[in-house]
């Protein structure tokens, strides 16, 4: 029903924003990663998500696109509701649940308070799938990062070799030697692609 707010910023806490929007003001709930993210001027743009219940309507706001797709996948989840999204959201950065959920991290998920087991490998069940094709994520390339491997398909892309193709011929490679330095990535890259 809202999807955006722009206007002049109120009011500013760690847990909610006051946006003062042509005389009214609107309360948005947002997370810790939002509040750090919110510039100092007056101005504001957020994304918004609005929650209706019984008992509430409820806005939360998010400072792009991705927080409140990510928010709107962790609340579709049995058991997991906005409070608990935007803790975990909190949390962790946007980068750092896709991975979680992505690598099956149970662990990582599990460190957020509210999230048990259950819940944590519920998540992981419910949006594997969803966080790979949403953020258009290769299952291959959800390793942590690595530093050479960002440089040897930097090089490989500028060659003009599929990126998704040299993703996965790099992991390939990184498999068998986690150690192999740039030129060796890039030269064992170029014999296989």
């Amino acid at each position: 029903m809202i999807s955006q707010i722009k206007g002049r910023l109120v009011e500013k806490t760690p847990t909610y924003v006051v946006v003062d929007c042509t005389g009214v003001g609107y309360l948005l709930h947002i997370s810790l990663n939002t509040f750090s993210s919110i510039p100092d001027g007056e101005a504001i743009l957020l994304y918004t998500h609005l929650s209706i219940k019984e008992d509430a309507h409820t806005l939360y706001g998010f400072i792009n696109k991705t927080e409140r797709e990510i928010f709107r996948l962790l609340i579709s989840v049995s058991g997991v509701g906005p409070s608990i999204a935007r803790t975990m959201l909190s949390s962790m950065s946007t980068d750092e649940i896709q991975q979680a959920i992505a690598t099956e991290n149970i662990t990582l998920i599990q460190s957020v308070k509210g999230i048990g087991a259950k819940t944590a490998q519920r998540v992981i069940i419910d949006l594997k799938d969803k966080i790979l094709k949403t953020f258009d994520m290769d299952a291959i390339s959800t390793t942590p990062n690595n530093t050479n491997k960002e440089e040897a398909l930097s090089a490989l892309d500028v060659l003009g070799f599929n990126r998704k193709q040299s993703d996965k011929v790099l992991s390939a490679i990184l498999q068998e030697n986690s150690a192999a330095t740039v030129e060796v990535l890039i030269k064992q890259a170029l014999k296989k692609l």
